[in-house]
């Protein structure tokens, strides 16, 4: 038996658990609708994550091989100082949106792919191969920051989910077994104050009749 809240057997608190047993009944149907929405979105989400998982696994192994091939067609020290010489990127922002009541991140940033001329490093001692790794990397930064946000989306969206799962058990087998277990409680202490009066008042009355009874005779 579930345990019983602690309050006083009276007809006004019955009416006031069973008004509050209807909202917390409300309130369970919508966390579950918000449980299930929220499971919905998660697992789209997480599909997503896993898409740009092997893409950028894919884009990072093409993206060593062409630095190798840079190093050996142009030497390691020229690879270092064109990479010394590239222009910093361009800075993210990071702002936040609204998904099913959760807050998650948006990064908002131009994409990291340049021009070679807006790169910074020089022509003259470089070549097709080192314009071909700064390409891959700049691909590989897009997915990055890309996948960045969609993964701490899904750490958010599994953390509402949790908290959510909780209240949503907390209602379910908790609290509304709790109110229910004291109005059963508080029903049947009604009908024995109810059955006491009852018999207390029919022996009054018995008394009364045996006074009136006696007084007459």
């Amino acid at each position: 038996m579930a345990e019983l809240l602690n309050v006083k057997p009276t007809r006004m608190e019955l009416l006031n658990l069973k008004r509050r047993i209807t909202l917390a009944k409300k309130g369970h149907k919508l966390l579950k609708d918000k449980q299930d929405a929220l499971v919905m979105e998660f697992f789209t989400v997480y599909d997503e994550a896993l898409r740009l998982r092997e893409e950028l696994s894919k884009e990072m192994e093409a993206a060593f091989e062409a630095l190798l091939n840079a190093q050996l067609e142009v030497g390691t020290l020229r690879l270092k100082e064109a990479a010394l010489s590239v222009k910093p990127n361009r800075e993210i922002e990071i702002k936040q949106r609204n998904v099913m009541g959760v807050s998650v991140p948006l990064i908002e940033a131009e994409s990291f792919r340049r021009n070679v001329q807006d790169r910074g490093y020089s022509f003259v001692s470089t070549g097709p191969s080192v314009d071909l790794v700064a390409e891959k990397f700049e691909e590989v930064l897009d997915l990055a920051v890309r996948l960045a946000e969609v993964e701490e989306t899904l750490k958010r969206l599994a953390k509402e989910i949790e908290t959510t799962k909780r209240r949503v058990n907390a209602l379910e087998y908790i609290i509304i077994p709790r109110m229910e277990a004291t109005v059963k409680f508080i029903k049947q202490r009604l009908d024995e104050m109810e059955r006491e009066n009852f018999f207390r008042l029919k022996r009054v009355k018995a008394l009364i009749e045996a006074r009136s009874q006696a007084g007459g005779s």
